[in-house]
């Protein structure tokens, strides 16, 4: 803008009346800003049909008594006044002085901000990769010690609360310390919460697979018994309405991020089609678009009206998503759904598929609710006793009523006993259920996800007709009865439930552990189930 205001003064065709002498300007703002054919050792001539900003721009630095005889009509300066008309006036002077060297500052502001916002902007995905990666990194090298030690236990969970005892530590001795560890891995902390719900997806998009062996009639008993103690279990958590520490939440998907899933989604899907083994192995050329249309699902899910949101929830949108990508794809290649959900998730690392990408983050996933955990710390502290107490209730109610629940409707032992541990995270259900002999592991990873499913679409709606209001209540109702994916959908609208559904998510879990390893428990389980 600078120059091109002062290619317009050097365009002007003008004869140049001689000013008096103006002192020379001393700084870059204060400098003339005419042509130097316009600037005659020390004085200034200036065309009488120049510019206002153009005349203004040469008045820089001039005494007060030259200005005045401008004012004046004294000089050639836009002509002199004629027929006894008044000269020119000049009092917005600095206004004039705006118009011409404003622009040219702007124009450098403007470009130092478009620099200074492009460095931020490389600076925070640089922030943002580092912190996420130390997370991963850290989750890898957990579970490699677990298995070379042979320790059954989820090394997530054990790094979750490992890292809020050292936050928690930290946080006595040296506060700023904590508050640096906790700013650094904000930008990683605050990328999970935004994808949180997808890394549960992939179990929910192979279901199909998996209750398939489940007979009609006894899948119904199944759902019975999930619903009801889902929300029995719900019920049973009652806390006082304490206000919650302010949580950020992220940014909503812009459409740009929506068209660009659209066309990996487009792209890929041709080539899987034309090429199905272009990356060298099915799964891996099926990835790109199966990915897209989970990323894809759970964009337009969170974009849908709240009233379509309370019965069709993101998480849902998003599996179905896949699935209707899935099948599409094996009704036009004749591979058949079967084989690209088989593709979907593999549970092969040498040969991953896209789900097996999305759960490959779940461990660094649970390691960063210890972040969530110590921002609410007061209120973990003050209400530790309460939400220890509630949580084993919930696990232990869960336990018995699922097996009671099964007698009742009539359910068969071994599907009931392969169904008890169905409000706790998958790893650690399939711990439990190796306790029962005759138990169905894959009915165990079924039934867990199905619940988490009722858990997920109806868990908000579920909490406000009960009346739970608080955040300790609706965090630890939602993990203890539907775990990872209650804990995804819930946190999704509601950041501040995130730590007390971190706590009861892990506990929860641990109590069902150790519950059901004391022999008289089993024992009592078993008869109950019949």
């Amino acid at each position: 803008m600078a120059a091109a205001a002062m290619i317009g003064v050097t365009t002007l065709r003008c004869r140049h009346h001689r000013l008096s002498p103006c002192p020379r300007a001393t700084s870059t703002v204060r400098s003339c800003t005419l042509p130097p054919r316009c600037r005659q050792f020390g004085s200034l001539t200036l065309h009488p049909s120049c510019s206002a900003a153009s005349s203004a721009s040469a008045l820089h630095g001039c005494p007060a008594a030259e200005l005045s005889r401008v004012a004046a009509g004294k000089t050639g300066f836009m002509g002199p006044a004629s027929n006894g008309a008044a000269a020119p006036h000049l009092s917005p002077l600095p206004d004039l002085r705006r118009r011409l060297i404003a622009p040219k500052s702007t124009g450098n502001a403007d470009a130092t901000t478009g620099s200074s916002g492009l460095l931020s902007t490389i600076v925070g995905v640089a922030h943002l990769l580092v912190s996420l990666g130390i997370i991963v990194a850290a989750d890898k090298f957990l579970k490699q010690a677990f298995v070379a030690a042979s320790i059954k236990f989820p090394s997530a969970l054990f790094g979750m609360f490992c890292v809020f005892s050292v936050l928690v530590v930290f946080d006595a001795l040296a506060p700023a310390l904590a508050k640096g560890f906790t700013d650094f891995f904000e930008p990683a902390t605050l990328f999970i919460q935004r994808w949180l719900p997808i890394f549960y997806v992939p179990a929910l998009v192979v279901l199909p697979l998996v209750v398939r062996d489940v007979p009609p009639a006894s899948g119904l008993k199944i759902l019975t018994i999930t619903w009801y103690t889902a929300l029995a279990v719900r019920k049973l958590v009652k806390t006082q309405l304490i206000p919650a520490e302010p949580v950020s939440k992220p940014s909503p998907f812009s459409t740009s991020e929506t068209w660009a899933w659209a066309a990996i989604f487009v792209a890929s899907f041709g080539v899987a089609y034309f090429n199905p083994t272009a990356l060298g192995t099915t799964a891996r050329t099926c990835l790109p678009f199966l990915l897209a249309a989970t990323v894809l699902g759970y964009m337009v899910g969170s974009g849908l009206p709240a009233g379509v949101r309370k019965v069709l929830h993101p998480i849902i949108s998003c599996a179905l998503s896949a699935d209707l990508a899935a099948v599409a794809y094996g009704y036009l290649s004749g591979s058949g759904i079967d084989a690209v959900l088989g593709d979907y998730l593999t549970k092969a690392p040498s040969n991953p598929g896209a789900g097996d990408l999305l759960m490959g983050f779940l461990g660094s996933v649970i390691i960063s609710f210890a972040f969530s955990m110590f921002k609410q710390r007061k209120l973990v502290k003050r209400h530790a006793a309460e939400i220890l107490t509630a949580i084993a209730l919930a696990s232990t109610f869960s336990l018995y009523s699922t097996a009671i629940m099964g007698r009742l409707i009539g359910l068969e032992p071994s599907l009931t006993i392969s169904i008890l541990p169905r409000c706790v995270t998958v790893a650690l259900a399939l711990s439990i259920v190796t306790f029962f002999e005759g138990a169905n592991s894959s009915v165990t990873a079924a039934v867990v996800v199905l619940t988490g499913l009722i858990g997920a679409n109806f868990v908000q709606a579920a909490l406000n007709k009960l009346g739970l209001n608080d955040p300790i209540a609706r965090g630890i109702g939602t993990a203890s009865s539907a775990h990872g994916f209650g804990t995804a959908a819930l946190s999704a609208k509601e950041p501040e439930t995130l730590p007390f559904c971190a706590i009861a998510y892990g506990l929860t879990g641990v109590f069902g552990s150790l519950i059901c390893s004391v022999p008289a428990v089993r024992q009592s389980l078993i008869f109950i189930a019949g």
